[in-house]
């Protein structure tokens, strides 16, 4: 079994959080050091460490993420300019929980993906 995490907590509300959605698959909230004016994690309710850690099982969560992430767009007002959805994987992708998440940013040009 996958290790806990601060998202494990904050899916359980042990810790607080503004959570924007949640249900029985995946919990959404707002991120505490938004880099857009628009910034929600979208998580998995299970701990899933790194997208390499992905099953066949895993599908119809991960699935999920995408769904809500659109619900959401449209509820922030976002989804007609656009919006971008990362997920990082490990140190090199810039993963710094080891909880699968999706953020969610927009609302404002975001610019080019990478610098180089």
């Amino acid at each position: 079994m996958a290790e806990e995490t601060i998202f494990s907590k904050i899916i359980r509300k042990e810790i607080p959080a503004n959570i924007v959605y949640q249900d029985e698959l995946v919990t959404a909230f707002r991120d505490i050091s938004p880099q857009a004016k628009t910034h929600i994690l979208i998580i998995p309710n299970k701990v899933i460490p790194t997208v390499n850690d992905v099953t066949e099982q895993d599908e119809v969560m991960l699935g999920r993420l995408f769904s809500v992430a659109a619900k959401l767009a449209k509820e922030e007002g976002i989804a007609e300019d656009g919006y971008r959805l990362i997920v990082n994987c490990n140190k090199h992708g810039g993963q710094e929980v080891f909880h699968l998440h999706m953020h969610l940013v927009g609302g404002e040009p975001l610019g080019r993906m990478l610098a180089k």
